[in-house]
């Protein structure tokens, strides 16, 4: 018996859980091994992606990361990298394709469903303003600032900018909190405040500001707080 290699039809195996049942049940490491086999075809897998996950802390960040960070700090090669690395930013495709070019966004429902999609797997906080037509279809998500992972500022001048050069009727303010709280900060009502005044000369309207936490969104439409910021 102690001749018998346990990791033998491993791969085999794994294939064949995925095949039936999908990623669901699968662990962290047990999603990095699978994609891991790809690029490294002879050679046990396990103990590196477990390595992998404990490196970068969880899989979101492992995914999120940098392919030569991923390189230099787990000792694989750039295709390995590369390979692990394209998950998010083709999950983010996926969804953008998804929702299709130019979706209507006509409640805060669907506003927040759509900028989950666009927050899709970032570790770093963004802003998007979401320029809409007369009809509310989307002329053009423009992602205005990548920040820190705590922090994104984001200039009223910068706003009005983007929303005159998209044609906006009006716009749909969203950003995330990688930190998972969907707690509205002084900050981000501030910001809201000052992007309002700065947008009423023009006649474009705010109409929702959204915060986005992983799977789940704030909408201060539907908590109310945009009715005391639109003076």
């Amino acid at each position: 018996m102690s001749g018998i290699n346990v990791h033998k039809g491993h791969r085999s195996r794994m294939k064949k859980r995925y095949m039936d049942e999908g990623l669901d049940n699968f662990s962290d490491h047990e999603i990095i091994e699978l994609l891991l086999f790809y690029s490294i075809p002879q050679h046990d897998t396990n103990a590196l992606a477990h390595r992998m996950i404990k490196e970068f802390g969880t899989l979101h960040d492992l995914l999120e990361a940098d392919p030569r960070d991923i390189e230099r700090r787990c000792k694989v090669s750039l295709n390995t990298a590369i390979l692990i690395s394209l998950v998010a930013p083709l999950s983010r495709r996926y969804l953008k394709e998804k929702w299709g070019e130019r979706p209507i966004v006509n409640s805060s429902a669907v506003a927040g469903n759509y900028a989950i999609s666009l927050f899709a797997g970032r570790i770093y906080e963004c802003f998007y303003v979401i320029c809409l037509n007369s009809q509310n279809r989307v002329n053009y998500a423009a992602l205005v600032h990548e920040g820190t992972i705590n922090e994104a500022p984001v200039y009223p001048r910068l706003v009005v900018e983007t929303a005159l050069r998209h044609k906006a009727n009006s716009i749909i303010l969203a950003h995330n909190h990688p930190g998972g709280s969907l707690k509205a900060s002084n900050a981000d009502i501030d910001v809201t405040r000052r992007i309002c005044q700065a947008l009423k000369p023009i006649s474009i309207n705010v109409v929702d500001h959204i915060i986005v936490a992983g799977d789940r969104y704030l909408s201060f439409a539907e908590q109310g707080l945009l009715d005391s910021l639109i003076i």
